[in-house]
């Protein structure tokens, strides 16, 4: 979820909500009680960018026109043959394709190779991104393709064949995709959100040719051609029944500009002319004088345009994109107020009357917390330093992106302070006094400000005085980000490093891992890891310190005759995480999805199903956060736990911790990993020890470029045990490991009251 402006997109200043502690909070956005004429009709003026005609007549017109194209229902009776063998019917993997839904529209840029890396990519920064899909088109590619672009190259600088090509290259690749074809030329600003609402409002299935209607040259007949500096829109219906026409059109048709001759051709032979006007819609443009500033440009026809044409250079091209986004900001302004106003009108018809609407006006209302473990905490700041750090200290510096933050919300109180008051009053701020601010996910981020503010006169007489602000960082609309597609079906490898002081925990393991795979028939296989220090591999053959679990390992393959847990003995002093992948990563395929494991670890298919789901081949690795359950004797204290509390337990987490200091379980496909360590082989060259001082999670951190995905995982609950911190490793991770034993021991009052029986008995 994304924190940005519900008042305007386009702003570049911090955008926040403020009211002011005048008795009470007050939004600055918030207008005064109006009320209108009863004749006042609700459609808008036409100054405001809509699209819509507002008159009667052109809405009997487009409900006429409307009527032309209502869909007819139709039956398809289903009739089963019996002599005829049943097949499996085939779904399609997205409901759209199923049902045959296009998208809207597509757009298409006629450049050329001189100006393919100047007005091509002025047109590709400024909207391109708007569109789902556009591509440019030229005769003949430049040396240097500028990045990020779809551009289709025909092979022919001549203007009447890159339109030909143009056309049929739509058609054959894309008329199925598609309700609608946008053509324009590269010199042409195209303003992407009125031209997406204008097809949107558009009925599908019907022959359309639209754009600035021109007469041909030396012509006396009514029929006109759509000029092409102000791009024109193609229906696909039309774009299919103009297709097998193309090639007479070619050689029958003569000119030099390649929108008289598309003009020409659908006129000839489809019978259709361009049109400006169609069910009440308008398409709108505007001519660009010569030499003309945007700054200063503020005519109607300007401010409602979907096109601007000619733009001479690609510095107009970012001028007039620049002033349409200031534009479109003062009309997203004049919608909050509207409706604004709308809300206060209707809030007297509501049970709790005005009193009901809450500041700022069309936001949520704060959350309300139901018990006391659901209350929003307020974080303390001042300019230097925040009260509340992610490592658990009471105080640390005010830093990155926190420090950018409050400057950013300092500069936008006192910014809207003075356009509140002046002229009379002129604000300086001198200081923050106190400063709040908390995240709530029903509204966005809260902010709570004390300021010490130099206050001026018109007279320029000053005095210092103190005011409480509210600001409010609202929520946007939510964005979705797209995910590859991924299965549950895919085969799991779990891979189980053990060491000797391990071995009393691996038969636990291989029962859970035996209940919930093999008698489950999931898709995974088991691969242990055995670890030897060279005192005991020097004595293997005498006495190999794994011989119980291979003997249990052995008596699992017997009862599941089918299932092979192979093993692999490996001799280190330092059982590194990384060194031990190494390994393992050469002996199987790189599509293969590890889950990296620990003795303590109990196995079952929702963790698992989880593990596919949240590890995504070259896009994201999954290192879960699994449940510590405290230790029985802090928890029990020579107490047996009794039966009610030991049946709660099993039903849901209690009594334990989700351990974010260790990082042992993790999810990642091989071919990530090998990815990951090649570009860390530069670093070890200048450093051999590295290897040891990093586990799995650093190595993707730090050289894979992924999505790390790090979230608790409820399903992975381990019973409390002591691990072993072995000193060789880094600092960092003897550290993580240390904390993790003294966190898991027990809650604060589980251990307080150890603490306090403890006093009690040395005291007597």
């Amino acid at each position: 979820m994304r924190l940005s402006s519900f008042l305007a997109v386009f702003r570049p200043a911090l955008p926040l909500i403020l009211g002011l502690s005048l008795g009470c909070s007050l939004s600055l956005l918030m207008v005064s009680w109006t009320q209108g004429e009863a004749d006042d009709g609700c459609g808008d003026d036409p100054g405001d960018g809509r699209l819509f005609l507002v008159g009667r007549d052109s809405q009997r017109e487009s409900r006429d026109q409307a009527g032309e194209e209502d869909f007819q229902p139709r039956i398809v009776p289903y009739h089963k043959d019996p002599n005829k063998p049943h097949k499996k019917v085939l779904r399609t993997r997205y409901i759209h394709t199923e049902l045959g839904i296009r998208e809207r529209l597509l757009v298409g840029v006629l450049t050329s190779r001189a100006t393919l890396n100047t007005l091509a990519v002025a047109v590709n920064r400024t909207v391109a991104h708007h569109f789902h899909r556009t591509f440019f088109f030229t005769g003949l590619r430049s040396p240097k393709v500028p990045h990020g672009m779809s551009v289709v190259a025909h092979g022919d600088d001549r203007p009447v064949w890159l339109m030909y090509e143009t056309v049929r290259h739509l058609h054959q690749h894309y008329a199925s995709d598609y309700d609608w074809f946008l053509l324009a030329q590269d010199d042409t600003y195209m303003q992407a959100d009125r031209l997406s609402e204008l097809v949107g409002h558009l009925g599908t299935g019907q022959d359309l040719y639209m754009g600035r209607a021109e007469e041909f040259i030396g012509g006396e007949e009514k029929a006109r051609y759509c000029h092409g500096g102000y791009g024109y829109l193609l229906s696909r219906s039309l774009l299919a029944r103009l297709q097998p026409h193309l090639d007479t059109c070619r050689n029958d048709i003569l000119s030099v500009r390649p929108d008289e001759w598309l003009g020409r051709c659908i006129i000839d032979y489809l019978g259709l002319s361009c049109v400006e006007v169609h069910q009440g819609m308008n398409y709108r443009y505007f001519e660009l004088g010569k030499n003309a500033d945007p700054q200063r440009e503020d005519s109607l026809q300007f401010r409602n345009a979907f096109t601007v044409h000619p733009v001479s250079d690609p510095n107009l091209m970012y001028r007039l994109h620049k002033r349409f986004s200031q534009i479109e900001l003062e009309l997203t302004y004049l919608h909050i107020q509207q409706l604004q106003t709308q809300i206060n009108n209707l809030s007297e018809l509501t049970p709790e009357g005005k009193a009901g609407v809450t500041w700022p006006v069309g936001i949520n209302s704060p959350f309300k917390p139901r018990t006391r473990f659901e209350v929003i905490n307020w974080e303390y700041f001042t300019e230097e330093h925040i009260y509340s750090c992610v490592d658990g200290s009471p105080k640390c510096e005010m830093r990155g992106a926190d420090r950018a933050d409050v400057d950013a919300v300092l500069e936008i109180a006192v910014e809207r302070l003075n356009e509140r008051y002046q002229p009379q009053l002129r604000f300086t701020k001198r200081r923050l006094l106190n400063g709040y601010r908390r995240f709530d996910p029903t509204r966005g981020m809260e902010y709570v400000l004390d300021l010490a503010l130099e206050a001026y006169t018109q007279k320029d007489h000053s005095q210092v005085i103190a005011k409480r602000v509210n600001l409010l960082r609202p929520l946007s609309a939510v964005e979705i980000i797209p995910m590859p597609y991924v299965t549950e079906a895919t085969r799991v490898q779990v891979i189980l490093p053990v060491t000797a002081q391990d071995q009393d925990f691996v038969g636990n393991f291989l029962d859970m891992y035996v209940m919930n795979t093999l008698d489950a028939r999931d898709n995974v296989l088991l691969t242990f890891l055995f670890i030897y220090d060279p005192f005991d591999a020097q004595r293997v053959s005498q006495t190999d310190v794994f011989a119980g679990i291979k003997a249990m390992i052995g008596e699992v393959e017997k009862r599941y005759g089918d299932v092979k847990i192979p093993w692999i003995s490996v001799k280190t002093e330092v059982p590194s995480q990384v060194k031990l992948m190494d390994i393992i990563s050469k002996k199987h395929p790189v599509d293969t999805l590890f889950f990296l494991a620990s003795v303590w670890t109990e196995v079952n298919a929702d963790f698992l199903n989880r593990c596919r789901m949240n590890t995504i081949s070259n896009w994201q690795v999954f290192f879960p956060i699994h449940f510590q359950e405290f230790s029985p004797a802090v928890m029990y204290r020579d107490q047996q736990p009794s039966a009610a509390s030991s049946a709660f337990a099993s039903e849901s987490l209690r009594d334990g911790r989700f351990d974010r200091h260790v990082f042992d379980e993790a999810c990642f496909y091989n071919a990530d990993y090998m990815t990951a360590r090649t570009k860390m082989a530069a670093d070890l060259l200048d450093n051999e020890e590295l290897l040891e001082s990093m586990d799995v999670y650093d190595i993707f951190v730090r050289y894979s470029g992924l999505h790390v995905f790090r979230a608790v995982e409820p399903a992975l609950i381990q019973k409390y045990v002591r691990r072993t911190c072995n000193p060789r490793f880094s600092e960092d991770v003897y550290h993580r490991c240390v904390l993790s034993n003294l966190q898991g021991l027990g809650s604060r009052s589980h251990l307080a009251m150890a603490l306090f029986e403890q006093e009690q008995a040395n005291s007597t």
